[in-house]
């Protein structure tokens, strides 16, 4: 790769310094590189315009945490580009490599010692008061949870069609490969190889001692319906989509999974397995 693109959380990178490192170890290659602004809304929301990701562009280069990353991913949607995440935050799970070890990992990326791997995304279908609407796909996870004065949300979990259970509580997650090790772990999910193709059902501090994770293959359709509660407010629960798109749910309103047509390439170096990295990650320090 010779043509990069570099987006900075500058929250996690006040004074700029990774950056200009990375800066210097790009221009010392003679690689073409640019860097690219992340812009706030009025609402304290931030994003990267594509526009300013020059046609061409290889990799994209992505230094914060994993928020930072899953927010190019949906600003850059569409844009067949590899993404190259470097940690800023704390555990940071998406991201390649660590500020510690940027020298080591640039040199493998200059000495082709690395692969693009494609991971998979969410397809999301909402169906709201008779109207049908698509959410930005999700690389990481789908989150119902209860909305406004709700105490308890009660869903319906669907496969195929086929009603699999009822949960009564915050809600419930639906996560990727990828998604595993976010929302979804926190909530006792299982931890799932971003190698594989499947989904994992999960839900949010369920009001049952028997309600577990469930592990779906990628071909399956996922549903979950909001069932009516005992004191009806408007809005019941509420959808996002890799914790930023938020769409509000009533009562009987559902919302529908599948695996994406789309995947998003996240640049693998050389020389660490998933496994290693997790295991130095789950035990407080770095891979």
């Amino acid at each position: 790769m010779d043509r990069f693109c570099i987006i900075t959380n500058r929250d996690k990178d006040e004074s700029m310094a990774v950056t200009k490192r990375i800066c210097g170890l790009l221009r010392a290659e003679g690689k073409q590189f640019c860097l690219a602004d992340i812009n706030c809304r009025p609402d304290g929301s931030c994003y990267t315009r594509t526009e300013d990701v020059p046609e061409g562009t290889e990799c994209v280069i992505v230094l914060g945490g994993d928020g930072t990353l899953l927010q190019t991913v949906h600003d850059l949607s569409g844009r067949k580009l590899s993404i190259f995440g470097i940690n800023l935050g704390t555990l940071g799970f998406l991201a390649e490599t660590e500020v510690a070890e940027i020298d080591d990992a640039f040199g493998k990326l200059f000495a082709g010692q690395y692969e693009i791997r494609e991971q998979m995304m969410l397809s999301v279908k909402v169906c709201a008061g008779g109207q049908e609407r698509f959410m930005p796909d999700a690389l990481n996870d789908l989150v119902i949870t209860r909305s406004g004065f709700s105490r308890v949300i009660g869903v319906g979990v669907y496969i195929n069609g086929e009603l699999v259970n009822d949960y009564r509580g915050d809600g419930v997650i639906i996560a990727t490969p990828s998604g595993s090790t976010g929302y979804s772990l926190s909530a006792g999910g299982p931890i799932v190889s971003p190698a594989s193709n499947m989904m994992v059902i999960t839900p949010i501090c369920p009001h049952a001692l028997n309600a577990r994770s469930i592990v779906v293959a990628d071909s399956d359709v996922v549903a979950v319906r909001i069932r009516m509660s005992k004191k009806t407010q408007e809005e019941e629960a509420i959808a996002t989509v890799d914790g930023r798109t938020a769409v509000n749910l009533r009562a009987e309103d559902y919302v529908e999974v599948r695996r994406a047509g789309q995947t998003t390439g996240l640049v693998r170096l050389s020389g660490g397995s998933f496994y290693q990295v997790l295991g130095a990650k789950l035990n407080g320090g770095h891979a």
